[in-house]
């Protein structure tokens, strides 16, 4: 049994390995669409539930849509990396609830920018709300 299907929160929340890493599990999408200039659509919103074990990370991506990650329990360092051809060393927001040892309970990752999770030394879970919605039509990883 792997570290991720032996988590309680994981089986309890019914997550499934990302592409990106961690594991996740969409929760909601907004009933209410959008067309896209490019004549796609898509949910005004999607929320999904994320979760890192200690150490784990996940790999370079972006989305063309902006993302908001609220933090639940544990912290994520969730690092920026512009919004150039390829990911750069970037700002590394610590998204977690102890806003008095500097972490922020909301962080946001405008559309088209790297973003990526590095290791932590604790457990987390943080909800992420995309709008528009998520589509993995609109997901990029890093070469």
């Amino acid at each position: 049994m792997s570290r991720v299907t032996a988590d309680p929160i994981t089986s309890v929340l019914d997550l499934s390995p990302h592409p990106e890493g961690g594991a996740f599990r969409q929760t909601w999408a907004a009933a209410e669409t959008v067309t896209l200039p490019d004549g796609r659509v898509r949910p005004t919103a999607t929320l999904i539930y994320f979760r890192l074990l200690a150490g784990e990370s996940s790999a370079w991506h972006r989305v063309s849509s902006d993302e908001i990650w609220l933090a639940h329990t544990g912290v994520v360092s969730l690092q920026l990396g512009g919004s150039g051809s390829a990911p750069e060393e970037g700002p590394t927001l610590l998204v977690g609830v102890d806003v008095v040892a500097g972490q922020v309970p909301q962080a946001v990752v405008p559309a088209g920018v790297w973003q990526r999770t590095v290791p932590s030394a604790e457990d987390a879970l943080v909800s992420c709300v995309v709008s528009p919605g998520f589509d993995f039509d609109d997901f990029e990883l890093a070469e």
